[in-house]
Formats: C-alpha cells, sequence, structure tokens
C-alpha cells in the first residue's frame, strides 16, 4: 500500500478513536436514552459538548475533551515505541507506560518511570473517570502483586489499537503475533478470558483493514470472520467463552443487514458496551450499518444507556482504519482535545520510532 494512504489509516484509527471517545464521554454515565434525549435533543448527542459540566476539569472549555480510553491509548502506543527506542521486549514496556498513566492518576512520581513524554502534559494529568478495574490491577502492579480478578470490563479494549497499527506498517509482527500481544496487554488488568479474547479479535480487523488497500463494508465482514476462526484457533482451552463470543458477533453482523432502531438493538440484543464484548459487538454493529456514514456511526455507537466513551472509540478505532483521517469529518476534528498529539503519535506509529514532539 502506498506509504501516504498506510500513514492516513493509522492517523484515521487513533483520531477517530479519540472522538468516539469525547463524543461518548458526557453521556458514559447517562444510563438512561430518555435522559439522553432529554438532554441532547431527538437524535441525542451528535456533535461535541464542550461546556464540560460533567467534569470538575475545567481549564480546557471551549474543546473536546477525551476520557480515560484516549489517554491509555496513548500510553499503549508510547509503550511500544519506548520498546523500539530502549531494544526492549513490547510488553513490559507497555507495562511500563500503564503504570505510568497510573502515576497520573493518583499524582504520584517514581524513579524510574519516566519514559513516557505524554505523561508530562496536563491532560494526560487529569482524572478522567479512570476504570476501577484498570487502577486497582496496576496499583497491584505497582507494589509488585499479581493483580487477581475475574473483570471483562471494556477498560482492556478500548486501549489496544497502536499494536495492530503498528505491527501492520511493512509487516513489522505477524498477524498472530499482534492479536496475542495485544490480548497479553489487556490480560495484565483484565483476567476473564472474555476480557482479553475480545482484543485478540478486535487486533485481527483492524491489522486486516490496515493491509487492504480498498476496504469496504464486504471486506470488513471477511475479516470479522476471519477473526472468529483466529480466536478459535488460538483459545481451545476457553471454547465456552469464544463461542459466546463468536453468537454475539455473529448477532452484531446479522442485525446490521437491516439496521431499524439501533438504540433497540444496541441496548436489547448486544448489551451496553460496558464489558469487552459487547463493546467489541457494538463497534462491529455500528461500524457495518453506517460504514459509509462515519457521522451515523458515531451517533450509533454512543447514544445508548451503556458506556458510550468506549463503544464510541472503539468504533472510531475500527471505522477510522477503514477510512483514514482525511475522510473524517471535518466538524468533529476541530476542538478535539489532544489532536496535534494524537496525529504525532500516529506518525511516529507509521515510522517506527518516536520523535521530538514540538508544542
Amino acid at each position: 500500500m502506498e506509504n501516504k494512504k498506510l500513514k492516513d489509516r493509522i492517523r484515521g484509527s487513533l483520531i477517530g478513536g479519540a472522538i468516539g471517545d469525547a463524543l461518548g464521554y458526557p453521556v458514559e454515565f447517562i444510563y438512561s436514552y430518555s435522559e439522553l434525549q432529554k438532554m441532547y435533543g431527538e437524535n441525542g448527542i451528535t456533535r461535541f459538548d464542550k461546556t464540560q459540566w460533567w467534569t470538575e476539569d475545567t481549564k480546557n472549555n471551549g474543546i473536546a475533551i477525551i476520557s480515560d480510553d484516549t489517554q491509555m491509548t496513548l500510553f499503549t502506543a508510547c509503550g511500544i515505541l519506548n520498546s523500539v527506542k530502549n531494544k526492549s521486549l513490547v510488553m513490559p514496556s507497555i507495562c511500563e507506560a500503564y503504570i505510568e498513566w497510573l502515576l497520573t492518576q493518583i499524582e504520584m512520581k517514581k524513579e524510574g518511570l519516566n519514559q513516557c513524554w505524554i505523561s508530562e502534559l496536563p491532560e494526560m494529568n487529569s482524572r478522567r473517570a479512570p476504570g476501577g478495574t484498570c487502577i486497582s490491577a496496576l496499583n497491584n502492579i505497582l507494589m509488585g502483586r499479581e493483580p487477581q480478578n475475574d473483570s471483562k470490563g471494556c477498560g482492556g479494549v478500548m486501549r489496544i489499537s497502536p499494536i495492530p497499527l503498528y505491527g501492520a506498517v511493512d509487516n513489522r509482527m505477524d498477524i498472530t503475533e499482534v492479536c496475542r500481544l495485544a490480548a497479553e496487554a489487556s490480560k495484565l488488568t483484565h483476567k476473564h478470558p472474555l476480557g482479553y479474547i475480545s482484543s485478540a479479535f478486535l487486533s485481527y480487523i483492524i491489522y486486516r483493514l490496515m493491509q487492504d488497500r480498498h476496504p469496504d463494508r464486504d471486506s470488513i465482514k471477511v475479516f470479522i470472520y476471519e477473526g472468529l476462526n483466529k480466536i478459535e484457533e488460538m483459545y481451545p482451552e476457553h471454547l465456552e467463552d469464544v463461542n459466546l463470543f463468536v453468537q454475539l458477533i455473529d448477532d452484531a453482523v446479522t442485525y446490521s443487514e437491516k439496521p431499524t432502531n439501533d438504540v433497540r438493538i444496541i441496548e436489547d440484543k448486544l448489551g451496553g458496551g460496558w464489558v469487552a464484548e459487547e463493546t467489541v459487538a457494538i463497534a462491529v454493529y455500528c461500524s457495518l450499518a453506517h460504514f459509509n456514514n462515519f457521522e451515523k456511526a458515531m451517533v450509533a455507537a454512543v447514544n445508548h444507556g451503556g458506556d458510550s466513551d468506549s463503544t464510541g472509540a472503539v468504533t472510531g478505532n475500527l471505522l477510522g482504519a477503514a477510512i483514514g483521517y482525511e475522510a473524517l469529518p471535518d466538524f468533529y476534528k476541530e476542538d478535539l482535545e489532544l489532536h496535534k498529539v494524537i496525529l504525532h503519535i500516529a506518525d511516529d506509529l507509521y515510522n517506527g520510532k518516536e520523535t521530538e514532539y514540538k508544542r
């Protein structure tokens, strides 16, 4: 694929994820669609809410702020790039990057944990509704203890897109290695098989999209079913969980063929996205149902009574990898927090090395 197009796809996936995150963040904890409509109108939230009424962080009024989803995604990217810079293994480097994110959330510094330049950004030192499982698991790791939980929350899957984005360039990693690495990155904090199998599956689709010259709705469907075969191959010891996942994703594909009422399909058939498999199923549904209209896909992804920022983020990662940055609507790119930073990190992932960020 042409270098320019591949670079654009990486930008599209990371910015697309940040768009979905920022659009859904204000309504993450509004658990009723009818309440959401009362606040934003009949169609729910369709444009960025830049008032920041839902957060105590008011230093950045006038922009659409991102949540912990995008924060952790950028730390995943920095972990990968740090492994290149330090010639170290990728997985420990990602883990250290997550610990650096934790330190920004608990207002703590620790000697030796200062490899991620983004840790110095004020936006990264703001608590943006961080997931309890991520905080507790990383605290355990920081204290030298193995996390113990059975969580399949979406906090594991919403942050892994940089892994397939980096790995797909010039086949830096083969697709099985990428899927396994994404799963292991999620398993650091989320120990239930569905908490990390979902990440392996999502990574497969993003990787394949990145290497497809002209992805369309039909090719995404092909990659989805290839991805389901891949996780069946990778996780035979978790057959029951894999079968549940396969059925949910198959349902998402089926419902996307004739999308009637997005809210009802998501809430009644696919779940709220609080757990990883539901988040991915919603992203699959929205990406397929509205492949040719990024705005509609985003609106569908966040307008429900579930974990709107995570379902928006994963949908944006997926669809953004298919259509690229230039195809994203300008009104969603304007006033997006950390826009320049995200583009810089996207380009570093493409180039395969960290470069100096000029503020």
